[in-house]
């Protein structure tokens, strides 16, 4: 079964460095374990989705950029998330008139990353 995923959820990027959180702005009235639950909504870079401590993607102009001045020595360079589509595959069930997500959810960063739930934030509700 399913968990709803609400605020202060834990992330992975597939090329950051360490976890970061969730930040659920798309709806403020549905709670789950008292903390507003995400919808598909919530996926944008700095206000729902957090950096990842440092970008090791080779796509990342930052890290090209890190890495020629490194004269060729690969360098990562600061995570900022780069995320410009909603987080999927959506639950059936609308929160705020959203689709609700759960653990199962991937967004994706432009630089290649691929974003998932390692924690939902909470452990009581089932969707």
């Amino acid at each position: 079964m399913a968990m709803a995923v609400v605020t202060g959820a834990n992330l992975m990027c597939t090329f950051g460095t360490v976890p970061s959180q969730l930040m659920v702005t798309s709806q403020t009235k549905t709670m789950a374990d008292g903390k507003p639950e995400a919808t598909i909504k919530d996926f944008n870079a700095l206000a729902n989705i957090m950096p990842f401590g440092m970008c090791t993607c080779p796509a990342n102009p930052a890290v090209q950029a890190a890495t020629a001045a490194a004269l060729g020595v690969f360098t990562p360079a600061p995570c900022i998330p780069n995320t410009v589509a909603p987080w999927a595959p959506a639950t059936k069930r609308l929160v705020g008139g959203m689709p609700a997500i759960d653990q199962t959810a991937k967004c994706t960063c432009v630089w290649g990353g691929s974003i998932s739930i390692v924690f939902p934030g909470q452990t009581k509700v089932v969707i």
